[in-house]
């Protein structure tokens, strides 16, 4: 629940924003002068365990507002984020203190009775708005002493603090909890409260923000512990390496020894030099290697443009935002993924064009439109705002066939034409060499399943709060913690996959390309393996629908994170291999 104000960062992409669609210009500017009419708009509700399973406020038989009420929508985001604002209709007007009035008499029968018991056992709560600004509140409450017995709170007492023309803070508490029984006909009555505060408008936001949690120690810690681990991976890595490939260069320069210390040489030789002539031969299955190396590339520049753009804008103060600004930013670094994808596809010799362009192209919108698709019509089934319309759907094609996919295949043709021309430093020969077996802890499957294991830990408490702020209520704004534990990240999967295709390389296994890809996308799996944990113990979730879209919107963050992390993992181990395949002769 983020309060909704268009951020200025987000100007940017006004041209685009007009098109899915703006916030309401009444609010925009957020100054009122005395008894101006404030707009007091109710949202969803919903069972207080299962933050995605949310309903329209009036799912409900509060009573509904006599005249056609508006609706407010304050863009793409928001329509995602399962949000219908719809006007109240109560009387709320600017520094205008209101005594206990009616909203509306509610007359009780069984089936009324019935839905207001059920939604105050599942902990049901609701969520206001006004000015922007959230309120929540739970439905009712049971007896203590008698879990039989229903109340409904019948009176909302709104508390409003404002600072010149501006309203800076907003507060709800409910009273007057009333039994419920059927035949009984029920007083909803509020009440509003107006005082001073000197909070300026630019903090108003504050109060909304968990300092003590996201600011704890372990938080620094964590932060801390990975930065040194980093130091010390990065300083192993290159020493190791380094003074490995030195003797290796040495003993392989070397033209006067004897047969005798040729020979002992050989068989101290780690073997990474004998597969010279195959180490550059084109990987299996090119063109979804491609694809994914490439989207990998482009998921990598999105999520640090949109870390920067949170950091900078405060995208967490706004309704949304983040959810339009990912897919806005999306769109346009599309042209990365095609530039990265056709300059490895033709460096490689690949010949399908069409089908890398399109692969390239469409393999993650479609892979996210696919676990949406069940997602979507499982909450269609239950009637929930986490529904996304049909309007909505069309809109975010769009943007994909005539934004994201042209740029995709304009990159592609760039990439091919700029970035395309094959310069190994080893000509490939005609006959693929044998590869012998090794011990099992050499195999690529071992290699891939561990690589992952040193990322995850680097990432693994920032993932916590993460998980926690999703599925919490909690509001993440610590967006330069998020930008250093990525930054950790990148360089923590290039040390560690370096070094598996060393050993690789090592066993003279020349399959290097998909198992450093592998090596790298496995902390993606650890990561789902960590949200399992999560589910389990940190929260009190339950139900198909909330079990459902837990581990649904999980799974799509584990395939960007591990397409992410692998394309990584591959682009630093192709520079690698480059650099030290370079120095030797490939005769």
């Amino acid at each position: 629940m983020l309060p909704a104000v268009r951020s200025p960062l987000l100007l940017f992409f006004l041209p685009l924003l007009i098109v899915v669609g703006s916030a309401s210009a009444s609010e925009s500017d957020h100054k009122y002068n005395a008894e101006d009419s404030v707009t007091l708009w109710v949202n969803k509700v919903g069972p207080y365990n299962n933050p995605q399973e949310t309903y329209n406020y009036y799912s409900l038989p509060f009573c509904y507002p006599s005249e056609n009420p508006s609706h407010k929508w304050g863009g793409l985001g928001e329509v995602l984020g399962g949000n219908e604002l719809i006007d109240s209709q109560i009387d709320l007007k600017f520094q205008k203190n209101v005594e206990k009035s009616s909203i509306c008499t509610l007359e009780l029968d069984e089936s009324k009775v019935k839905q207001f018991k059920e939604a105050i056992e599942s902990l049901y709560w609701f969520e206001f708005f006004i000015d922007d600004l959230p309120l929540w509140g739970f439905v009712g409450e049971t007896d203590k002493n008698n879990e039989n017995k229903h109340y409904l709170f019948t009176h909302k007492n709104i508390v409003v603090k404002y600072n010149g023309e501006q309203i800076i803070h907003v507060n709800l508490t409910q009273e007057s909890p009333k039994l419920l029984e059927p035949g009984k006909t029920l007083d909803m009555t509020y009440s509003v409260k107006w005082t001073q505060t000197n909070v300026t408008f630019a903090r108003r936001f504050d109060v909304y923000l968990d300092y003590p949690f996201f600011e704890h120690q372990i938080h620094w810690f964590s932060i801390f512990n990975s930065f040194m681990m980093v130091i010390f991976l990065t300083g192993l890595v290159s020493m190791i390496l380094m003074r490995t490939l030195r003797n290796d260069y040495a003993k392989y320069a070397r033209e006067d020894d004897d047969l005798e210390t040729l020979e002992r040489d050989v068989n101290e030789e780690s073997g990474w030099k004998l597969v010279h002539g195959d180490v550059f031969r084109p990987p299996r299955n090119l063109v979804l290697l491609s694809a994914v190396v490439g989207t990998g590339a482009q998921l990598t520049l999105l999520v640090l443009l949109v870390i920067l753009l949170a950091i900078i804008g405060m995208l967490y103060i706004g309704r949304g935002a983040i959810v339009t600004t990912f897919i806005v930013c999306y769109a346009l670094t599309s042209f990365i993924s095609g530039y990265v994808s056709g300059g490895l596809y033709s460096r490689n010799g690949g010949k399908s064009w069409i089908k890398s362009m399109i692969l390239t192209a469409s393999l993650f919108p479609f892979m996210c439109f696919g676990i949406g698709f069940i997602l979507n019509t499982i909450a269609i089934f239950y009637g929930s705002l986490a529904a996304i319309p049909f309007g909505t759907i069309v809109v975010v094609f769009i943007i994909w066939a005539f934004i994201s996919f042209p740029l995709a295949l304009l990159g592609t043709v760039v990439g091919r034409n700029w970035s395309g021309a094959p310069n190994n430093p080893c000509r490939v020969k005609t006959i693929p060499r044998p590869i012998p077996e090794k011990k099992w802890y050499l195999t690529p499957s071992v290699v891939s399943i561990m690589g992952g294991l040193l990322p995850f830990g680097s990432i693994f408490i920032e993932m916590y709060f993460v998980f926690t702020s999703v599925w919490n209520y909690k509001v993440y704004y610590v967006y330069g913690f998020m930008l250093l534990v990525f930054l950790i990240l990148i360089i923590v999967t290039i040390c560690v996959t370096i070094v598996g295709t060393y050993f690789l390389l090592n066993a003279e296994n020349y399959h290097w390309q998909w198992t450093s890809f592998f090596s790298a996308a496995s902390t993606a799996v650890y990561v789902y393996l960590y949200s399992v944990y999560y589910y389990y113990v940190k929260t009190k979730m339950s139900g198909f629908f909330q079990t459902s879209f837990y581990f649904g919107y999980t799974m799509m963050l584990c395939l960007g994170l591990g397409i992410l992390c692998g394309a990584v993992g591959y682009l630093g181990s192709t520079l690698f291999v480059r650099r030290i395949y370079r120095n030797i002769k490939c005769d």
